[in-house]
């Protein structure tokens, strides 16, 4: 079974190499919000780390997408969940993956 480092990991390769390239005209963005290694120190938290907040977010085709990972039976924290709903009640995108394919299929649809 994968952990959600290796579908994490999976994502950003694959888009950084369908979407990242640089003969595209516009490059697209990927990247990590690394909060689980960060919010243990209150430095980070006065310097704007949000607990919850999603573990990727990619901008692409002028939207701004939340992506939380989570392994099949993977389940969101109370502050993922409150993070979420923040984040559709300002009308913004959120998702959460569970595998490389489901991601890839998100993508497509834009």
């Amino acid at each position: 079974m994968k952990t959600e480092f290796n579908i994490q990991q999976e994502i950003v390769v694959w888009f950084r190499n369908n979407y990242c390239l640089k003969h595209h005209k516009t490059r697209n963005i990927i990247f990590s919000v690394p909060n689980e290694a960060a919010y243990k120190n209150k430095s980070f938290i006065q310097t704007g780390l949000m607990v919850g907040v999603s573990d990727l977010i990619v901008v692409i085709k002028g939207k701004t997408l939340f992506i939380e990972v989570k392994t099949e039976k993977g389940k969101q924290s109370p502050k993922q969940i409150e993070f979420e709903e923040t984040i559709k009640n300002l009308n913004q995108e959120y998702y959460v993956v569970r595998s490389l394919n489901k991601f890839i299929e998100i993508i497509e649809q834009l």
